[in-house]
């Protein structure tokens, strides 16, 4: 039996027909609807998913400007209440919260290491009370230095229970580039690993441990998670304690412990702009602004369900990140709507000496993912290797594939729609049954035997039928909702998302119920008031022009920490067009309403008078099978002549000769223009990425335009930053030569 899986954005669409009897005949109608009636809309679904408060909130958005809006006054949330919600129900069901793996356990064969609801809520009520008696108060920062494991899910849990404000930094960032963000809010509290593995390799992490603690002053206390021998690292910090001894309780105050109430906007964490350049900007977002906008973005537009609901029963969500990126922050709102979530540490693409593309795709197979998320560059990256994925296990679980950080080509949609199209067809020729998914109980809910049995589906689920445990309303005359993208027998369903860590969310993304084109993005998000702007402010269709939000979204930074009058907020987004926010994006929306990123617009082309984003060349040249990666710059400032050289990753054996760069030159020319031939192209090792694998196109054009390497990019914030040097040579040939002619 399986899951019927209807469009979450099916169910909330019926619940508005049926409870504000609203009905909307297009995607385009909704959403006008969403961005027009903001109250109404967000009202909505703090309705829809039942959030509770003990105080009614007076209204829904007071003084709707950018920045400055305030939403949902009055009323008080909790995060970790939220989440907590889910314990008993899914505990009832027999499913997990959480599932992780890392590298050496899943080479090993071993079962995925398994944290129940139950457990969660326990640990995370055990360190919760510890933290209180270090004197931890609402409003202080807890700083945490771990990796992608259950342990970082619990301590975020435990801190913002009790009001205190949550701030995390991977393991893979040095001391300074730590240091750089944790100064600037002064945490009481640390809370650090003090060794990870990755690409095969145990990197010991105490000396940065110890140099985090001389480092932080502000600092009352300690807490050491040790995947070896915790006494011995505890005994390195004089006063710390061991994070198993800290979540080990289990006694009555436990168990009796309940998440503090707390105004709707106050502080949930702190999390970091790509710090790329100058100090990274400590952005401030609120509990219930992240929590209600997640909760939209994950269900009605990520299509994620809740694991025990009938209609998504045994869902399970992994979006690939690291610590470092906000996309763990995504994988963390999985628990908000009580979806089993399944993470991993480590390195996707295997060890350096032996690189395996096939690492993320046999961890989902083991796990029984069903929503498989990671960087775009994944993807791209597993179809240069080769992978085929029918050899990774069975994925046949796999329903949908999101993608963000980058656009992502066509052709790689392309190439991953194919992989699974051969998954499913051997699954439906395979007479044997498939294998148990590990830690998921097999027997459905009788509820969900009678739906999958029935013709006429339910249609009406909203959250408060599983919550509350009440029967769902039969489908109305009709029988079955129209066929869904990634719907069993069509394609795979991509959820190809655009956002930010600045608001904690997404502006573009997915919707189920409409076509799906490869290289684009199917829809605005409902709430979402994106457009495309021109260089004169006006909206634009058919047309690349700036990413733009013309309306406040309750997941906007509630500030800067430490921003006096919010100076650098406002610079940040509002200084192009005063209380409008500029995402720093190319958007074009298509006649249909779907949506390309070209890339960044402030690592644009202007070539001859065309603009074009990066990511179009990108595609023409990196579908050749010579190319690994690209990065392209544009020197054209202040007036000056346009200069763009080509920077290319070429297969081991392949050189930059005259036929090699004809075939670059023919490819941007048949794909683009001839217009956008390059000046120069030059072999290079590696492409500068940031940490969330971004390519730093704006800090190399900087360095190319004469500013020093140590003004432009901060190479603690880097994946690779020993290919620095190689760029910063080559700026300096280029000015001697400028300087000589």
């Amino acid at each position: 039996m399986t899951a019927p899986h209807l469009p979450q954005i099916r169910l909330y669409q019926n619940w508005l027909r049926d409870t504000r009897g609203l009905s909307f005949d297009t995607y385009d109608a909704l959403w006008q609807w969403s961005v027009t009636d903001l109250a109404a809309f967000w009202q909505s679904i703090w309705d829809y998913f039942e959030i509770e408060s003990p105080t009614p909130h007076h209204a829904v958005l007071t003084n709707p400007t950018m920045p400055g809006a305030q939403w949902f006054t009055g009323a008080q949330v909790n995060y970790a209440r939220q989440v907590f919600r889910h314990v008993a129900p899914a505990s009832a069901a027999g499913l997990p919260a959480v599932l992780s793996h890392g590298e050496r356990s899943l080479k090993s064969g071993s079962p995925a290491r398994e944290l129940s609801w139950p457990e969660l809520q326990r640990q995370v009520a055990s360190l919760a009370l510890h933290l209180r008696a270090q004197g931890v108060q609402p409003g202080d920062r807890v700083a945490a230095y771990l990796p992608n494991i259950p342990e970082a899910m619990v301590a975020f849990l435990a801190t913002v229970s009790i009001g205190g404000v949550w701030s995390l930094c991977a393991p893979d960032m040095g001391t300074s580039a730590v240091l750089d963000r944790f100064k600037q809010i002064a945490p009481t509290v640390l809370i650090a690993i003090d060794s990870v593995t990755y690409g095969g390799r145990d990197i010991d992490r105490r000396d940065v441990l110890g140099e985090l603690r001389a480092g932080l002053p502000s600092l009352r206390h300690v807490i050491v998670h040790s995947p070896s021998d915790e006494a011995d690292a505890i005994d390195l910090i004089a006063g710390g304690a061991g994070f198993t001894w800290a979540t080990s309780r289990n006694d009555a105050e436990t168990a009796a412990f309940d998440p503090l109430w707390l105004p709707f906007d106050h502080p949930l964490w702190i999390v970091y702009s790509s710090g790329t350049t100058g100090l990274p900007k400590p952005i401030v977002h609120g509990h219930g602004g992240t929590l209600i906008v997640a909760l939209a973005l994950k269900v009605l537009h990520n299509d994620i369900g809740c694991s025990y609901a009938p209609n998504s029963f045994g869902e399970r969500y992994h979006w690939y990140s690291s610590t470092g990126w906000v996309m763990w922050n995504a994988q963390l709102s999985g628990l908000l709507n009580g979806t089993t979530c399944c993470i991993f540490d480590g390195n996707p693409g295997g060890t350096k000496e032996q690189p395996d593309w096939t690492t993320l795709w046999r961890f989902a197979a083991q796990l029984g993912v069903t929503f498989f998320g990671a960087g775009a560059a994944f993807f791209a990256n597993c179809m240069k290797a080769g992978v085929d994925l029918s050899g990774c296990g069975d994925l046949s679980h796999i329903r949908a594939l999101g993608t963000t950080g980058s656009p992502l080509a066509a052709e790689v949609q392309q190439w991953g729609t194919a992989q699974f199209n051969r998954i499913r067809l051997k699954a439906y020729a395979s007479s044997v049954s498939p294998e148990p998914v590990e830690g998921l109980r097999q027997a459905q809910p009788e509820r969900e035997k009678e739906a999958d049995q029935d013709e006429s589906l339910p249609t009406q689920e909203g959250p408060r039928d599983w919550l509350s445990q009440t029967a769902g309303a039969a489908a109305p005359s009709g029988g079955r909702e129209p066929h869904a993208v990634g719907e069993r027998g069509g394609d795979i369903w991509w959820c190809n998302i655009s956002g930010g860590t600045d608001f904690a969310g997404a502006f573009i993304g997915g919707n189920r119920e409409l076509p799906l084109v490869p290289g684009e993005m199917q829809c605005r998000l409902l709430g979402c008031a994106v457009e495309a702007w021109n260089e004169s402010g006006q909206p634009v269709h058919g047309e690349v022009g700036e990413l733009v939000c013309t309306q406040p979204l309750p997941s906007m930074p509630l500030y800067f920490w430490g921003d006096t009058g919010n100076a650098r907020l406002i610079s940040s987004y509002f200084d192009m067009y005063p209380g409008v926010w500029r995402h720093g994006d190319w958007l074009k929306v298509t006649a249909s309403g779907s949506c390309i990123i070209y890339g960044r617009s402030d690592a644009t082309i202007n070539r001859h008078g065309l603009r074009m984003g990066t990511s179009e060349l990108y595609s023409a040249i990196e579908a050749l099978p010579e190319v690994l990666d690209s990065m392209v710059v544009d020197l054209e400032y202040l007036g000056r002549d346009s200069y763009m050289p080509l920077f290319v990753v070429l297969r081991d054996g392949v050189v930059l000769d005259a036929a090699m760069k004809a075939s670059l030159n023919n490819a941007i020319k048949t794909a683009l223009s001839p217009r956008f031939v390059p000046n120069d192209i030059f072999q290079v090792a590696e492409i500068p990425r940031t940490l969330s694998g971004k390519k730093q196109e704006l800090p190399i054009k900087k360095l190319l335009l004469g500013q020093p390497i140590e003004k432009v990019v901060n190479r603690d914030a880097m994946a690779n930053p020993a290919c620095l040097d190689w760029y910063v040579a080559f700026a300096a040939r280029r000015a001697a030569g400028q300087a000589g002619a």
